[in-house]
C-alpha cells in the first residue's frame, strides 16, 4: 500500500476499500502492538514468528531517528529470542546499483538459517536524488534471513 513518488494518481476509494477488507481478513486473530523492539521480544515465546525491518545499514542511519539504532542489540536480542524457541525474521540490506554493491553485515555464525534475496525494485533514494533520470542501473535486493 506504499504511495509511488513524485506525482501520480491515487487509488480509487473503492480500491483501497478492498484493500482494507483483504488485510483484514489476512490480519484476523493478530496482535499488533507499539512498543519498543526490546520489549516486543521479550513477550515473544515459543513458536511465536518476529519480523525485524530496522533501519538498513547502508542508507537509512540518517532517517527515522535511526541514529541511536543498534543494530548490535538487535542482533542480541534476535539471539536470545532463538534460544527460547522464538522463529524471527530480518529483512536487511543486500545490494544495491543492479549487484554491484553489497551491504555485508556480520552475523554470529549459526545464528540465521536461511537466506534468500529479495528484488524490492528501484531505490527510493535514488529516485529522490536524480530527479528524473533513468533508475535501471539501480535495483535494490535486500536480504531475508531466518533463525528457522
Amino acid at each position: 500500500m506504499s504511495t509511488p513518488c513524485g506525482a501520480h494518481i491515487p487509488i480509487s476509494v473503492e480500491s483501497f476499500n478492498s484493500r482494507v477488507d483483504e488485510w483484514f481478513s489476512r490480519t484476523r486473530g493478530t496482535t499488533f502492538a507499539h512498543l519498543d523492539y526490546r520489549a516486543a521480544f521479550q513477550n515473544a515465546q515459543m513458536g511465536d514468528v518476529v519480523y525485524c525491518d530496522p533501519p538498513y545499514t547502508d542508507t537509512q542511519s540518517i532517517l527515522f531517528g535511526a541514529q541511536a539504532f543498534s543494530l548490535q542489540d538487535l542482533v542480541e536480542e534476535i539471539d536470545a529470542a532463538k534460544s527460547r524457541g522464538v522463529r524471527v525474521v530480518l529483512s536487511i540490506d543486500g545490494s544495491k546499483k543492479s549487484g554491484l554493491h553489497n551491504v555485508l553485515n556480520d552475523f554470529p555464525a549459526g545464528l540465521f538459517q536461511n537466506e534468500f534475496a529479495i528484488t524490492v525494485g528501484r531505490s527510493m533514494l535514488r529516485r529522490f536524488q536524480m530527479g528524473g533520470e533513468s533508475l535501471e542501473n539501480e535495483v535494490v535486493r535486500d536480504r531475508l534471513l531466518l533463525t528457522y
